[in-house]
């Protein structure tokens, strides 16, 4: 699908985090940029850090709404650098990154379905003391039958520099057509860490000995507790468009993370 072109005047619309600098600034950029309503602007600009980054790509998705951020938060690697001015001329001259969700569907121990998506990954942890014990399978077929540990996550190229890296699992270029199968501090087998996996395949989980060793599956903010089945592909039909200042492209920082100097 084509993403639109933007108008040479776009309408943006100002969207800050509960955090008191985000706040501030939104107010302040929506009275001098104008106030507009989200779903009539051309633009949405995210105010807050990645956490907001994402909420704010989870509350536009399937609308290809282009998200300029500007790092207002903590951590912010998805965000440009904050600046009140020429903002209007930064969008602009702004860089796409198209990526697109991954999709969870996870059945509880009650038989209850849940479906969500993930823009940085779907993740399955212990719920207790006890490890977990997890079989996988790639496109129907059984590739690890036991898998005991803390658990596992699927993470797309956005998100293989978050948790996904903090578990030890590859940074992936943003345009590769990969997604990361990462071990969480995996006990047997002692040294698997995980495997690379076209976007096209479909991954299952299934939970072993779920009522001692209960588990949740966790698509990045959304949470089943108590799953027993939970499988993993990614939804290429949805696009998911960040823009950034030129140089400053996620490409650019991804590359960039890999060498240590982000």
């Amino acid at each position: 699908m084509t993403i639109p072109t933007l108008p040479p005047n776009p309408v943006l619309a100002f969207l800050g985090s509960r955090a008191p600098d985000a706040e501030l600034a939104a107010r302040r950029l929506a009275r001098f940029y104008g106030e507009h309503d989200p779903d009539k602007a051309d633009v949405i600009v995210a105010l807050g850090g990645d956490g907001f980054m994402l909420q704010t790509l989870h509350r536009f998705m399937g609308t290809e709404k282009p998200i300029f951020g500007m790092h207002r938060g903590s951590i912010g690697f998805l965000m440009n650098e904050f600046r009140e001015d020429g903002i209007i001329e930064r969008i602009l001259a702004a860089e796409r990154s198209v990526v697109h969700p991954l999709d969870m569907r996870a059945t509880n121990a009650a038989g209850v379905q849940f479906s969500a998506r993930a823009l940085n990954e779907v993740s399955l942890f212990r719920q207790t003391f006890q490890a977990a014990k997890l079989e996988i399978a790639i496109d129907g077929q059984v590739r690890l039958p036991e898998l005991i540990g803390d658990g596992v996550l699927v993470a797309t190229p956005t998100g293989s520099t978050a948790y996904n890296f903090s578990a030890n699992g590859p940074i992936l270029p943003l345009n590769s057509p990969l997604m990361a199968l990462t071990s969480i501090s995996a006990f047997r087998p002692r040294h698997w860490r995980g495997a690379l996996l076209p976007d096209t395949t479909k991954v299952r989980i299934r939970v072993l000995e779920a009522d001692k060793r209960p588990v949740s599956a966790v698509a990045d903010h959304f949470e089943v507790r108590d799953a027993v089945e939970v499988t993993i592909s990614m939804d290429r039909s949805i696009n998911l468009v960040m823009l950034h200042d030129p140089g400053h492209s996620l490409d650019e920082r991804i590359l960039r993370e890999q060498f240590g100097n982000s």
